[in-house]
């Protein structure tokens, strides 16, 4: 396939971009410091653009057959502001299919709890989480695209990939030892299976180990 991945630099991102281009996709990688790019493959299209336009969007996406979000800012209203510029630019350029990078803030702890109103939640954390958390409700309300989004479990870091995980919906998962663990790499594997499989159109779900 023929898929953008925006934010192909980033922490999830670059995991993101090897596995795509590792099962043989045609991979336009769109970044905001194209140097961060390291990787070098026949398969790869590195381009600098700025994601909060949506006619830039449009113009750096054209001719993919979808579109992978691994965008991110801090702070909601760029926040917001970049989701509405790409979900724009894609209608403007002919794509149906949107595949969103989340959080696990706005996952569910028990019937109507999200992970980030919980006494527990980091301090630290809570600026980026309300910003994927207001970055989902702008793409859940589209009637247009068959989007996907897809949260990790609450912690995630890089490490191996294997292969060897569990999907869920919209609550988080735990462990036997009641924690909320992915490894980047394999959230990698649960994103580019859905690229190439689609099972969640127009849903969220999760996935942890």
């Amino acid at each position: 396939m023929k898929v953008a991945i925006i934010g192909a630099s980033g922490f999830i991102g670059s995991a993101l971009l090897n596995e795509a281009l590792n099962r043989g996709h045609e991979v336009t990688a769109i970044v905001r410091n194209p140097e961060k790019i390291q990787v070098k493959n026949d398969h790869l299209t590195v381009k600098k653009g700025d994601v909060t336009n949506e006619a830039e969007v449009a113009s750096l996406v054209a001719g993919n057959d979808a579109v992978i979000s691994a965008y991110s800012a801090h702070d909601t209203a760029t926040y917001v502001k970049a989701i509405r510029a790409i979900i724009g630019g894609l209608k403007q350029a002919g794509i149906k299919r949107l595949i969103a990078v989340s959080g696990a803030g706005s996952l569910e702890v028990a019937p109507g709890v999200e992970l980030l109103d919980t006494p527990e939640f980091p301090a630290a954390w809570k600026e980026g989480a309300s910003a994927t958390r207001e970055a989902y409700k702008v793409i859940k309300q589209d009637k247009d695209l068959q989007w996907t989004v897809l949260s990790p479990a609450a912690m995630i870091a890089p490490g191996e990939r294997t292969g060897k995980f569990r999907l869920g919906g919209d609550q988080l998962l735990l462990d036997a030892n009641n924690e909320s663990k992915i490894s980047t790499a394999d959230y990698a594997i649960a994103l580019i299976d859905e690229l190439e499989k689609p099972a969640h159109i127009r849903q969220r779900f999760t996935v942890a180990y």
